[in-house]
């Protein structure tokens, strides 16, 4: 068989309509699939409730996790990639079932030599000994979708070949039409409001699925991804080695790493677990709000620990691209919801795609503010993204929320991060590192966008929020690495533009407040700021006013307009 060719009828893309005209004509395969399914999940059901009846459930939760692992594994890729989701909720899932559902990252049965051999020949029509000096006679790991081996290329680079698993394109065909079917049957009685369809998420599912199988696809996110963290000491991505590869074979940088969960290593080896979660989501938050490109997959399989202390990301096959808006909504989104501002909160879930623009959110925003502040609680460590989903699904089903099918991959990006966090700290609470992230994100933004978005969080009914600004300056500045004189100097160019007019306004009502100014000083910044602008005499103005002034006073300005008002 020619491996490294497509079968008849597949494709390299998911398309549904085809997968479903496909298997309409073979009912016999999808009824004989079904049977396997609900016969292997309908054992391990009843060996659960026999476990219960004969008062042997504790006895039997090792044998019991094992058995779920070797179920997953018999039912292949589609349902592997579920249960390494699960293997990342150390809060969803109990130990026993986790420390197997953990082996479903790189410990699955490899499939024989002799075939990979075969795929990476007739992919890249050259002899593997043409092609590599040196190659391992047999996979040093074994993923859902492909297997790797430890190579060395003539040139001298120490390489990992990924081959991909034989005829894989019908097993997930297959697999996501019987999904697709049981989302469509099942659907209209699930307690769910997704606003749509929920063969919607399917899709989106299949879609990023197949792109995945895709490693040309694959090669071209690695170097994408590299391209943004370039420079980035703390991120490691591998170098990908084109010559050698193709939609079947890919040839990249051998990394030498520690996986993240096995917490014994990353300690004989002196790295620091925390600093690692802080690398890991502060990486995660600058793909979702900075790059807009992410990474929907980052289960402990797909990152390791350097030995230097860096963050390497192995695995670029499940990726997504945002939009400039939704960044910026997301961004905005995050710190209204830490300031409590749910009618701000509502707005930007219109923006955001989880309420049509003709809804009346007037009676969303007291619900908002009941569900999703018993979540928050009385303290910002207190959020978990976890409780938060939880929370907001009740109120998805009462309102007329939707659930995008985009936002379906970022809250498993989201919450796998949070599991993964949770796995190396169990007291981790992301909002303490994203929450710093954000507010510098808004604070230092140079796009006229993020200005936008920073205004609206900062001004609410056509008041100034000086609490606000306080507060995220000192909660960005929690972060050792923030500097607030860039933050200043931005501050001062958008306060001395003509989009800064309506700020320029609110602060001099705020400095007359406390009587901060004289009459005399009032009446000639008034006429700069009711004039053309000339940087210049506002520069010269400020200076003039504060040059007595320490740095620590300015600073400490802000709190003062707001104990004023």
């Amino acid at each position: 068989m020619n491996y490294s060719q497509l079968e008849p009828g597949q494709s390299l893309r998911y398309d549904a309509e085809a997968i479903a005209s496909y298997y309409r004509f073979r009912p016999w395969q999808v009824i004989w699939r079904a049977i396997a399914v609900v016969w292997l999940f309908g054992n391990f059901a009843l060996h659960l409730y026999w476990d219960k009846i004969t008062n042997r459930e504790l006895i039997n939760q090792p044998k019991r996790a094992r058995e779920i692992r070797k179920i997953i594994t018999t039912l292949g890729p589609a349902y592997i990639k579920v249960g390494q989701a699960l293997s990342t909720r150390p809060d969803l899932i109990r130990k026993d079932f986790l420390d197997e559902l953990t082996k479903l990252q790189d410990q699955l049965p490899p499939f024989p030599n002799q075939i990979a051999f075969d795929i990476i020949e007739l992919s890249l029509q050259r002899s593997i000994a043409e092609v590599y000096r040196e190659f391992s006679a047999d996979p040093v790991a074994a993923a859902s979708l492909g297997q790797v081996y430890q190579a060395v290329l003539h040139s001298g680079e120490t390489v990992a070949v990924k081959v991909q698993r034989p005829n894989l394109r019908p097993q997930l065909s297959l697999d996501l039409y019987l999904m697709r079917l049981l989302a469509g049957w099942l659907g209209p009685w699930l307690p769910l409001n997704l606003g749509h369809d929920l063969s919607l998420i399917v899709d989106e599912f299949g879609l990023k699925l197949f792109e995945e199988i895709d490693y040309l696809n694959e090669a071209h996110n690695a170097e994408q991804f590299a391209a943004n963290f370039a420079g980035d000491p703390e991120v490691k991505v591998p170098v990908i080695y084109h010559q050698y590869c193709n939609n079947f074979v890919l040839t990249l940088e051998w990394i030498d790493g520690i996986k993240l969960t096995d917490l014994e290593k990353l300690e004989a080896a002196g790295l620091d677990a925390d600093n690692l979660v802080r690398i890991g989501v502060t990486a995660g938050l600058r793909q979702l709000l900075e790059y807009g490109f992410f990474h929907a997959d980052p289960h402990p399989g797909n990152l390791f620990a350097t030995l230097d202390g860096r963050m390497a990301y192995i695995d670029f096959g499940m990726m997504d691209q945002l939009s400039e808006s939704m960044k910026e909504t997301i961004a905005s989104a995050v710190v209204q919801l830490i300031n409590r501002d749910y009618e701000g909160l509502a707005r930007d879930f219109v923006n955001l795609g989880f309420l049509t623009p003709d809804t009346d959110i007037r009676p969303i925003i007291p619900a908002l503010e009941t569900v999703l502040g018993n979540a928050i609680g009385e303290s910002v460590g207190n959020f978990n993204f976890k409780t938060i989903t939880d929370e907001f699904s009740a109120l998805m089903y009462d309102y007329p929320f939707r659930l995008p099918a985009k936002f379906a991959l970022i809250i498993r990006s989201l919450v796998t991060q949070e599991g993964l966090a949770l796995s190396l700290n169990p007291d981790f609470r992301i909002v303490e590192v994203s929450y710093p992230y954000v507010s510098q994100r808004l604070l230092t933004g140079e796009s006229p966008q993020l200005r936008r978005r920073l205004l609206d969080v900062l001004i609410k009914d056509g008041k100034f929020q000086w609490e606000r600004l306080e507060n995220m300056i000192e909660i960005a500045s929690s972060d050792d690495s923030f500097d607030i004189l860039p933050t200043a100097r931005l501050g001062l160019q958008y306060l001395l533009s003509e989009e800064g007019r309506y700020l320029r306004q609110q602060l001099l009502i705020a400095l007359t407040e406390g009587d901060r100014l004289h009459t005399d000083e009032v009446q000639r910044l008034w006429s700069l700021i009711q004039d053309d602008i000339k940087p210049q005499k506002i520069l010269d103005f400020a200076f003039n006013t504060f040059r007595q002034i320490s740095a620590e006073s300015v600073a400490a300005l802000i709190p003062s307009a707001t104990a004023s008002r």
